[in-house]
Protein backbone atom coordinates (compact mmCIF):
# COMPACT_ATOMS: atom_id res chain seq x y z
CA UNK A 1 0.00 0.00 0.00
CA UNK A 2 1.11 3.77 -0.85
CA UNK A 3 0.20 6.72 0.63
CA UNK A 4 0.79 9.99 0.05
CA UNK A 5 -0.04 12.30 2.61
CA UNK A 6 -0.34 15.98 0.87
CA UNK A 7 -0.80 19.29 2.70
CA UNK A 8 -2.95 21.93 1.67
CA UNK A 9 -1.88 24.38 -1.06
CA UNK A 10 -1.55 28.55 -0.23
CA UNK A 11 -5.20 29.71 1.54
CA UNK A 12 -6.21 33.20 2.39
CA UNK A 13 -4.40 34.30 5.55
CA UNK A 14 -6.46 34.34 8.86
CA UNK A 15 -6.25 37.99 9.37
CA UNK A 16 -7.42 38.88 5.56
CA UNK A 17 -10.62 36.29 5.96
CA UNK A 18 -13.77 37.28 7.17
CA UNK A 19 -15.84 34.10 6.89
CA UNK A 20 -15.58 31.10 9.59
CA UNK A 21 -12.30 29.20 9.51
CA UNK A 22 -13.76 26.24 8.39
CA UNK A 23 -14.82 27.71 4.66
CA UNK A 24 -11.17 29.35 4.18
CA UNK A 25 -10.31 28.88 0.38
CA UNK A 26 -7.07 28.55 -1.11
CA UNK A 27 -5.66 31.41 -3.29
CA UNK A 28 -5.33 31.87 -7.07
CA UNK A 29 -1.42 31.73 -6.49
CA UNK A 30 -2.12 29.31 -3.83
CA UNK A 31 -4.32 26.89 -6.86
CA UNK A 32 -1.77 27.55 -9.37
CA UNK A 33 0.96 26.14 -7.34
CA UNK A 34 -0.96 23.04 -5.76
CA UNK A 35 -2.44 22.46 -9.17
CA UNK A 36 1.49 22.20 -10.72
CA UNK A 37 2.81 20.14 -7.32
CA UNK A 38 0.38 17.66 -8.14
CA UNK A 39 1.68 17.53 -11.56
CA UNK A 40 4.94 16.57 -10.10
CA UNK A 41 3.42 13.76 -8.21
CA UNK A 42 1.67 12.43 -11.15
CA UNK A 43 5.04 12.67 -12.91
CA UNK A 44 6.01 9.50 -10.47
CA UNK A 45 3.84 7.09 -11.78
CA UNK A 46 1.24 7.82 -8.74
CA UNK A 47 -2.19 6.36 -9.68
CA UNK A 48 -3.97 6.57 -6.49
CA UNK A 49 -6.90 4.18 -6.21
CA UNK A 50 -8.36 6.45 -3.14
CA UNK A 51 -8.72 10.04 -2.31
CA UNK A 52 -9.49 11.57 1.53
CA UNK A 53 -9.56 15.00 2.63
CA UNK A 54 -9.85 17.06 5.95
CA UNK A 55 -13.91 18.45 5.67
CA UNK A 56 -12.17 22.18 5.75
CA UNK A 57 -12.41 24.08 2.09
CA UNK A 58 -8.59 24.63 1.71
CA UNK A 59 -8.25 20.56 1.72
CA UNK A 60 -11.61 19.68 -0.07
CA UNK A 61 -10.34 22.27 -2.67
CA UNK A 62 -6.82 21.02 -3.07
CA UNK A 63 -8.59 17.41 -3.33
CA UNK A 64 -10.77 18.89 -5.90
CA UNK A 65 -7.30 19.82 -7.84
CA UNK A 66 -5.62 16.50 -7.29
CA UNK A 67 -9.24 14.79 -8.78
CA UNK A 68 -8.52 16.84 -12.05
CA UNK A 69 -4.56 15.77 -12.02
CA UNK A 70 -4.94 12.30 -11.60
CA UNK A 71 -8.01 12.00 -13.58
CA UNK A 72 -9.92 10.33 -10.52
CA UNK A 73 -13.48 9.41 -11.31
CA UNK A 74 -14.68 8.37 -7.62
CA UNK A 75 -15.40 10.68 -4.97
CA UNK A 76 -13.36 12.88 -2.63
CA UNK A 77 -14.12 10.53 0.70
CA UNK A 78 -14.27 13.52 3.84
CA UNK A 79 -12.12 11.97 6.32
CA UNK A 80 -12.62 13.92 10.03
CA UNK A 81 -9.46 12.16 10.75
CA UNK A 82 -7.47 14.70 8.62
CA UNK A 83 -9.15 17.53 10.62
CA UNK A 84 -6.01 19.30 12.30
CA UNK A 85 -7.30 18.49 15.73
CA UNK A 86 -8.16 14.99 15.38
CA UNK A 87 -5.12 11.83 16.77
CA UNK A 88 -3.10 10.85 14.30
CA UNK A 89 -3.39 7.61 14.85
CA UNK A 90 -6.58 7.48 13.59
CA UNK A 91 -5.10 7.98 9.93
CA UNK A 92 -3.93 4.35 10.33
CA UNK A 93 -7.77 3.28 10.88
CA UNK A 94 -8.54 4.98 7.32
CA UNK A 95 -5.83 3.20 5.81
CA UNK A 96 -6.46 0.31 7.22
CA UNK A 97 -10.02 -0.35 5.28
CA UNK A 98 -8.65 -0.20 2.05
CA UNK A 99 -7.08 -2.99 0.25
CA UNK A 100 -3.42 -3.96 0.15
CA UNK A 101 -2.98 -2.75 -3.05
CA UNK A 102 -4.07 0.14 -2.94
CA UNK A 103 -2.61 4.04 -3.56
CA UNK A 104 -4.29 6.74 -1.32
CA UNK A 105 -3.90 10.46 -1.48
CA UNK A 106 -4.74 11.68 1.95
CA UNK A 107 -4.90 16.23 1.69
CA UNK A 108 -4.89 17.76 5.20
CA UNK A 109 -3.12 20.31 7.26
CA UNK A 110 -0.10 20.38 9.85
CA UNK A 111 1.10 19.91 11.97
CA UNK A 112 -1.37 16.98 11.99
CA UNK A 113 0.41 15.44 9.25
CA UNK A 114 4.01 15.04 9.78
CA UNK A 115 2.59 13.20 13.67
CA UNK A 116 0.56 11.02 11.30
CA UNK A 117 3.83 10.60 9.25
CA UNK A 118 5.76 9.99 12.65
CA UNK A 119 3.01 7.94 13.78
CA UNK A 120 3.73 5.63 10.51
CA UNK A 121 6.88 5.98 10.48
CA UNK A 122 8.48 5.75 14.43
CA UNK A 123 5.15 4.35 16.12
CA UNK A 124 5.00 7.70 17.83
CA UNK A 125 3.80 11.25 17.35
CA UNK A 126 6.82 13.30 16.87
CA UNK A 127 6.76 17.42 16.40
CA UNK A 128 9.95 17.31 14.32
CA UNK A 129 8.45 16.29 10.42
CA UNK A 130 6.37 18.55 8.61
CA UNK A 131 5.25 19.55 5.32
CA UNK A 132 5.51 22.96 3.64
CA UNK A 133 1.92 23.88 1.67
CA UNK A 134 1.31 21.93 -1.03
CA UNK A 135 4.07 19.50 -0.61
CA UNK A 136 3.95 15.77 0.19
CA UNK A 137 5.62 12.76 1.47
CA UNK A 138 5.16 8.95 0.83
CA UNK A 139 4.87 6.12 2.81
CA UNK A 140 4.76 2.80 2.04
CA UNK A 141 3.12 -0.19 3.75
CA UNK A 142 4.22 -4.38 3.47
CA UNK A 143 0.89 -5.14 5.07
CA UNK A 144 -1.48 -4.12 6.68
CA UNK A 145 -0.83 -0.26 8.15
CA UNK A 146 0.38 -0.21 11.72
CA UNK A 147 2.47 2.13 14.00
CA UNK A 148 6.29 2.41 12.71
CA UNK A 149 5.46 -0.43 9.99
CA UNK A 150 5.74 2.38 7.34
CA UNK A 151 8.66 3.10 4.83
CA UNK A 152 9.32 6.17 3.68
CA UNK A 153 9.66 6.41 -0.06
CA UNK A 154 10.07 10.22 -0.53
CA UNK A 155 9.37 13.42 1.38
CA UNK A 156 9.57 16.52 -1.40
CA UNK A 157 8.85 20.43 -0.97
CA UNK A 158 6.29 22.35 -2.85
CA UNK A 159 8.86 24.13 -5.10
CA UNK A 160 10.64 20.35 -5.32
CA UNK A 161 7.54 19.13 -6.78
CA UNK A 162 6.86 21.82 -9.00
CA UNK A 163 10.38 21.28 -10.65
CA UNK A 164 9.15 17.57 -12.00
CA UNK A 165 6.10 19.00 -13.42
CA UNK A 166 5.86 18.95 -17.45
CA UNK A 167 6.26 22.46 -18.66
Amino acid sequence: MECILFRHGIAVERTDWDGEESLRPLTPEGKTKTRKALAGIHQFGVRPTHLFSSPLARALQTAQLAQEVFGLQGQIQIANELLPDAPPEDVLAVLGALPADACAVLVGHEPHLGSAASVMLFGKSHGGLSLKKAGACSVAFDAKPRTGRGSLTWWLKPSQLRSLAKR
